[in-house]
């Protein structure tokens, strides 16, 4: 039976969003979102757009579950933990929609989408493309790392790949 799977690249400027209908063998694209924030609202008016971003898709693709990119490493320690705060409410939201959530490193989900954990962004955007069959011409980094981030998710749970 497919499952909907929702991946989700934070960022407190602009999340991206990608869903995707996992099958053992086979992923296939659904589609996929971009929530911005005004850089000029507080740090809650930003997070309340995030998450009613992430309520509104997951109200419209009723994904199953759900994969938060991890973030590992940060040379700014207020962008970390603005970061960890956007993530924060981002799972929290996710799970008042009675989700499962996984989290996935960059180096977990790079290697499950391009057999590389150090790929750059065109690397992963090309093999999201190859593997959803679609192309994703201009659309933000922030879209397809979140597709790769569900899609890495989806080889976990159709035991293609697990960590």
């Amino acid at each position: 039976m497919p499952a909907i799977v929702m991946g989700v690249d934070p960022g407190l400027q602009c999340t991206g969003i990608g869903i995707v209908q996992v099958w053992p063998g086979k992923v296939e694209y659904v589609a996929h979102a971009v929530v911005r924030t005004d850089a000029k609202a507080s740090l809650p008016e930003r997070l309340g757009t995030i998450c009613e971003g992430i309520r509104d898709a997951v109200a419209e693709y009723k994904p199953s579950v759900a994969a938060v990119e991890d973030v590992f490493y940060s040379v700014n320690v207020k962008s970390a933990m603005l970061l960890g705060q956007t993530r924060g409410a981002i799972i929290a939201t996710l799970l008042s929609e009675n989700m499962k959530v996984s989290e996935f490193t960059a180096l977990q989900i790079k290697k499950a989408v391009v057999g590389y954990g150090k790929a750059d962004k065109q690397q992963v955007k090309k093999m999201v493309e190859v593997l959803l069959n679609k192309k994703m011409g201009n659309v933000p980094a922030d879209v397809t790392d979140a597709l790769a981030c569900g899609i890495c998710l989806g080889f976990n749970l159709t035991g293609r790949l697990n960590f």
